[in-house]
């Protein structure tokens, strides 16, 4: 009997690219799961959500993110979590674009929730650090669905 990990892809660039995006997702939960109050505060500037659903994201969100990043890592239900890890990145970075065109310029609460009030958003950072989080996960999607499986 075969061992799921065995009809995985493999290689040293996609179990690196599963470090960083798993790595990646369990320090981005680790903040909000202890400071939920101020993360669901992040969320309300968004202004995307209505009222109701900030406390609930902001509490399942981050152990979603934990979860899924220890999945990542470890290949457990490898093709759920990549697929869960993509379509959370895509509408973080839409959420994103959206904001910065209605000229909200918003700290993202992705790795801190309680960011230098005093300081401005490192808008422009994140324009260059999301779409690196989004090749990243997009290797791991083409690697995980489209690559023929060695059987």
């Amino acid at each position: 009997m075969m061992l799921l990990e065995e009809k995985r892809p493999k290689g040293l660039l996609f179990m690196l690219a599963r470090l960083v995006l798993g790595g990646v997702f369990i320090y981005a939960s680790l903040d909000k799961i202890v400071n939920p109050a101020d993360f669901a505060r992040a969320v309300y500037f968004y202004q995307l959500l209505p009222d109701s659903l900030i406390n609930i994201v902001a509490i399942i969100l981050p152990w979603l993110e934990l979860f899924m990043g220890i999945c990542i890592i470890s290949g457990i239900w490898l093709p759920g979590a990549v697929l869960l890890a993509n379509v959370l990145l895509w509408s973080f970075f839409a959420a994103l674009v959206f904001n910065t065109a209605r000229g909200l310029d918003v700290h993202c609460g992705c790795f801190s929730t309680r960011p230098d009030p005093a300081a401005p958003p490192p808008t422009l950072w994140y324009f260059v650090r999301d779409p690196i989080f989004l090749l990243v996960a997009g290797y791991l999607a083409f690697r995980v669905y489209m690559e023929p499986k060695n059987n």
